[in-house]
Order: C-alpha cells, then structure tokens, then sequence
C-alpha cells in the first residue's frame, strides 16, 4: 500500500472521479453511433471490446480497447499529477470498478480487462508492458480471450514485485480477485472446453 497523504475528503473526490470515468460505456456508445446495434443483444451481451469485436467491426473494437483502456490510464494520471500516489491507486481502482459496475447500466457492466492494462500502464508502465505481453503472448498460443486476460492478470503481482514496485501489489492482487470474479462463467467453459476463441461469433 502507497503512503497515505492525500485528505480524506481529496481521497474520496478522486475516488468520485475515477468512478465516474471507468463508467462510461464506451462499447456500447460506439456501437450505437457506428449502428451496430445494441451490445446487450449480441454475443455475450458484455460492453466490452472483445463483444464489439462479434459485431464485426474490427474499428469499433479497437476504438473500444483504446478507450476502455485509456480511461483507466486518465484516471491514475490525472490523480497522480494533482494528487499523489495514494490518490493514484485510488482513481484507478475506482475506475475499474466504474466499468465493471456502472450505476447507469444497473451495475451490470464490462469484465474490466482494458480498463486493468490502461491503469496498469499508467500505474507503472514495466508492469503494464509486461501484463500487455503477457496477455499477447497467451493469445497467441490459446487464441482465448479470457484466458489471455486470467493469466494477464494472474501474473500482475508478480511482475509488480520484480520489477519493484511493492507499494502497488496490494491493489493488483485486489484488482486480480475482482477479474477473476468477473470471469468465473469464462473460467466454467475454459473447463469444459467450450470458451469460443478470439474473433468467433458466440451464439
């Protein structure tokens, strides 16, 4: 855990904020705009970039990754820049929460696989590059998605305690268990061989 030096009152107003910033839906406000449908209604119904990829629009889910990442990365920055590190690991939990639990869409939301690489770029970019790798390095072998993002995850803390960044370990390990709850119906079909691979159109 970082040092606590930030306020109580600063503390919960970048917890507001990262909340606020990982809720936004970017998949399913993508899909509507390029009329792609509504992502509730397709594959899996999740909001996230691997379901905008079923839709077929290679565009819409890379937009979606970059964004979905990108406001995880926002929110740790911003707070580390105006606040500090304890602030930091704060936005960014609360960020990925947000997208995995947004109040606007009935606290149904997204896996949070994006959002966890683009906060743990920002969080320290050796672990988020190696996480990154990680995660490619699975999906070229398996070709699954979900076990890309378990095992990505998974090796999160590792990588933080190698490459030295001990106060962040707590906050993989936290942010590790919510992935892995989040995937628990994934990790089912992993099981019993059933998980689709990457691109496929599920059912």
């Amino acid at each position: 855990m970082p040092i606590i030096e930030t306020a109580p009152f600063g503390l919960i107003l970048w917890a507001v904020m990262g909340y606020l910033l990982g809720s936004i839906p970017f998949g399913m406000v993508l899909a509507k705009i390029m009329g792609l449908g509504n992502l509730r209604d397709i594959g899996s119904g999740n909001i996230g970039a691997t379901n905008v990829l079923r839709t077929g629009s290679k565009k819409a889910a890379a937009s979606t990754l970059v964004l979905d990442g990108g406001k995880g990365a926002v929110a740790v920055l911003l707070a580390r820049a105006m606040a500090g590190e304890d602030a930091a690991q704060m936005a960014g939990l609360l960020a990925f929460l947000g997208h995995c639990y947004p109040v606007w869409l009935g606290f149904k939301g997204g896996k949070g696989v994006a959002t966890f690489l683009g906060l743990m770029l920002a969080l320290a970019w050796p672990v988020g590059i190696a996480c990154c790798l990680t995660w490619l390095a699975t999906a070229a072998v398996s070709r699954i998605s979900s076990l890309s993002a378990l095992v990505a995850a998974c090796s999160s803390a590792l990588w933080m305690a190698i490459f030295g960044y001990t106060s962040a370990i707590v906050l993989a390990i936290f942010l590790t268990v919510i992935v892995l709850w989040r995937h628990r119906e994934n990790i089912a079909r992993l099981r019993n061989g059933e998980e689709p691979k990457i691109g496929a159109k599920k059912a």
